[in-house]
This record gives C-alpha cells, sequence and structure tokens, in this order.
C-alpha cells in the first residue's frame, strides 16, 4: 500500500497535467463536478468510489481534489488503499486551483449543489417558521421544529427527504442528477 498521500501546489499539479505526467480525479458527487472542476479532470465521486475502477495509465501519477481540499484530506486513507501508486492531494481543492489563476470549467445554467439547496430550503422554512410564530401565532414555531427534526434524522439516518423532493424539481431533472 501506498504511503498517505502528500499535497501538492496548484501551480505543482498544473505543471504535471500540461506534461501528461498525472491525471486529477475530482471525487465530488456528480451535481458538484457539473456546477464547477478543474478542466481535464476525471469524476469520480466518493459516494461510489473504487480505486480499481479508476484505470489510470501506467506511469502517471494521480492527484485527487474535491472542493476545498478537505474532504479528500478526510478520506486520504479510502482513496490511496489499494493504489499501485503515489498518490497526491490537489492543495485547496477546486477553490485553491481557482485561486491560483488557473483555469477551470463552470457551467452556471448547472444547479446549484443539491447540499446547497438543502440548506438554502431549511433555512428559509426555519426563517419561515419563527417570523410566523412571532407574527401570526405560536403553532408556527413548529414548522422550525420540524425541519430541525429532519435535519436531525438526516445526518443520523443518511436519508434526507428534502433532498429527495428538491431532486424531483424541474431544474433538477433537466441536469439529470
Amino acid at each position: 500500500m501506498p504511503p498517505a498521500a502528500k499535497t501538492l501546489s496548484p501551480g505543482h499539479v498544473a505543471d504535471l497535467l500540461r506534461h501528461e505526467r498525472a491525471v486529477l480525479v475530482d471525487i465530488r458527487e456528480p451535481d458538484e463536478f457539473a456546477r464547477r472542476h478543474v478542466k481535464g479532470a476525471r469524476s469520480h465521486p466518493l459516494s461510489a468510489f473504487s480505486p480499481a475502477r479508476l484505470n489510470i495509465p501506467p506511469g502517471k501519477t494521480v492527484v485527487f481534489t474535491c472542493k476545498s481540499g478537505m474532504r479528500t484530506a478526510a478520506n486520504c486513507e479510502r482513496l490511496v488503499s489499494d493504489l499501485d501508486r503515489e498518490a497526491f492531494l490537489l492543495e485547496g481543492g477546486v477553490d485553491g486551483w481557482a485561486a491560483a489563476g488557473l483555469p477551470v470549467t463552470e457551467n452556471r445554467k448547472a444547479p446549484l449543489e443539491m447540499m446547497r439547496q438543502v440548506q438554502i430550503g431549511a433555512g428559509s422554512l426555519v426563517l419561515l417558521g419563527v417570523a410566523l410564530g412571532y407574527g401570526v401565532h405560536p403553532v408556527f414555531f413548529g414548522l422550525s421544529g420540524a425541519v430541525g427534526a429532519g435535519l436531525l434524522m438526516a445526518g443520523v439516518t443518511g436519508f434526507c427527504g428534502m433532498a429527495r423532493l428538491l431532486n424531483l424539481a424541474p431544474w433538477n431533472r433537466t441536469a439529470g442528477t
């Protein structure tokens, strides 16, 4: 098994990619990848990740990335297990790459990432419940409580009902996510 992955700066990774000595693997979910990614990166979501399915050509270095670098760092052991070569992490992720002035592929027409949609929806419902609870009738505080309970259950069980509902929204169905 290769040693734990080290980080490489965006400039170093760009140089490796330019000289075709590396493959950049983005571990974010398809909805995140569709919205914004490093040009030329391969999408291999962490939720279905298998090192055996990477199909990296011999002699090429593997570099993993995510949005900020935190997800790759937190899952480093899983990412590099069963690899037959040394692997690296892109320092700062896609955000670090963009901050370094390197090109990213963006599709602003793609829907917001599902977790951002859930956060916006849940936050809006909580604020609405509080506003209606103070302004109309205290029974509306129950809306905020129900949203909180839903978020708690999503965290405990891994099932997010709001995400499932949002996935049926027309703007998400057209993107195929």
